[in-house]
């Protein structure tokens, strides 16, 4: 008798245990409810991508547009926007192991990319551009870079752009390395964003120009790490508000002169 009394405590015990386990890891499934106990939403940006994300030159502090609308969203959240600053390359594979919650650095919407990651709506509008040397009169569109060397990050929208355009793909960590190149003449060209693009340019003294229309019109949203609806429909509510009452287009017209949100 005794016997079977300690085998039904135990077995007790056991299903309380499982019992636990399991509400343990339904709540770490639910990113949505560790973000409001934590109080802070892991942002991952790269820091050096101008005027997205990156350091201002006198202050040293993180900004940019992607940075400003990210701590928008975070506040509508009820949260604290903690920045993670990581290469391009390593930034997704962060998200996927959920390292960070969100990523906010001009991620475009593309199917591969909606199969491992949840996306909000659409908070920017732009196209591609190519950028070559001053001098330089060998690629005048996309047509004349098969066989050219393109500084991209690898994994980028422009690095995939400029492979199948049968470009030989050196890679760089950061758009400003790969520019500095192409004026020095160590790479022919570069693809990236006509808004980081036109920043660059504005600021900067180095040889360059862009050639060709600008191509591939993108949109840009925050992905999140997949399965979680929950965190993406409060992302939207808050990019929703956003636009109603105007904060988007304000953080655009400050950062570009014109509201590339829509």
């Amino acid at each position: 008798m005794l016997r079977w009394k300690t085998i039904g405590a135990w077995l007790a015990s056991a299903v309380l245990v499982l019992s636990l386990v399991g509400c343990n890891v339904q709540k770490q499934g639910d990113l949505l409810s560790d973000i409001k106990e934590r109080g802070s939403i892991r942002i991952g940006t790269e820091g050096t991508y101008k005027p997205f994300s990156f350091h201002d030159e006198k202050t040293g502090e993180l900004t940019g547009f992607d940075v400003e609308v990210a701590e928008e969203v975070a506040k509508r959240l009820g949260v604290k926007a903690e920045f993670v600053e990581t290469p391009w390359d390593s930034m997704l594979t962060s998200l996927q192991t959920k390292k960070i919650d969100m990523v906010a650095n001009q991620v475009g919407i593309k199917p591969e990319r909606k199969e491992k990651f949840d996306f909000s709506k659409p908070y920017t509008v732009s196209y591609a551009q190519i950028v070559v040397k001053s001098d330089s009169t060998s690629i005048s569109d996309i047509q004349d870079v098969k066989g050219k060397k393109a500084g991209q990050t690898p994994t980028s929208n422009f690095g995939e752009m400029a492979r199948q355009a049968g470009a030989e793909i050196v890679a760089y960590e950061d758009m400003m390395s790969a520019m500095r190149d192409v004026a020095a003449g160590r790479i022919d060209f570069s693809i990236n964003d006509r808004l980081a693009i036109a920043e660059m340019m504005k600021v900067s003294k180095l040889p360059l120009k862009t050639v060709g229309e600008p191509m591939d019109r993108s949109e840009s949203a925050f992905p999140v790490p997949k399965g979680n609806a929950e965190l993406i429909a409060e992302i939207n509510k808050a990019l929703d508000s956003m636009r109603q009452d105007g904060t988007l287009a304000k953080i655009s017209m400050k950062w570009f002169g014109e509201d590339v949100t829509k």
